[in-house]
């Protein structure tokens, strides 16, 4: 089957517009960076695929409608920020105090899978902007199942990519980390990034 070159090109705009909306620095993308740097990799993966599991249920629910009634409800877009502003005052102690790597005990818990995944469904940034990707692109004018399919399929692949990468760069801080000094300060900055990206997520 040969395929338009306009839709090649509309695919090329949804990836580059979901990577500078999505990828951008928010309460998830910094929260998978800041665990990265404060636990490393390995022991930050249960957390980050819960944040990969709830922006993907929030993706889902942009794709079928379910946001715009959750937000028609009133004070129901009031909750959602508030839970999140919560989870994420939590998850910013959690991170400035977090032990230098070279002091760790491995038997300290380290967020899971439940966290990343409440983070990622309260999150009022990343209900905007999904929303904003899903719905600025479209792949098939008349053929609206196979535009959300598609759309719903590369947004996923995106998910994933931009949150592993997000990791991965604060996984790589962890070996500059073993120095009591140099791993406080940077836990303590990325925990007061986390809250600012918050911030400004809610104030857009």
């Amino acid at each position: 089957m040969v395929v338009p070159n306009g839709l090649y090109y509309s695919i090329l705009t949804l990836l580059l517009t979901s990577l500078v909306i999505m990828g951008s620095p928010g309460p998830s993308t910094v929260s998978a960076t800041a665990m990265g740097a404060a636990y490393g990799f390995r022991r930050s993966l249960g957390y980050v695929s819960g944040l990969i599991i709830g922006t993907v249920a929030v993706l889902l629910a942009v794709a079928a409608g379910v946001v715009a009634i959750l937000l028609s409800i009133p004070h129901g877009a009031l909750v959602l920020t508030i839970v999140s502003a919560v989870y994420i005052l939590y998850l910013a102690f959690r991170i400035a105090t977090a032990p230098p790597l070279s002091r760790r005990d491995d038997q300290v818990a380290a967020p899971a899978f439940s966290g990343g995944f409440l983070l990622a469904v309260a999150n009022p940034k990343a209900y905007l902007a999904i929303a904003a990707v899903f719905a600025g692109v479209s792949l098939f004018q008349d053929r609206r199942l196979l535009d959300a399919a598609l759309k719903i399929a590369l947004l996923t692949a995106m998910i994933v990519a931009i949150h592993m990468l997000w990791l991965l760069v604060g996984a790589s801080l962890s070996r500059f980390l073993q120095n009591p000094r140099i791993s406080r300060i940077v836990n303590v900055s990325l925990a007061i990034l986390l809250i600012v990206a918050t911030v400004v997520a809610v104030v857009e």
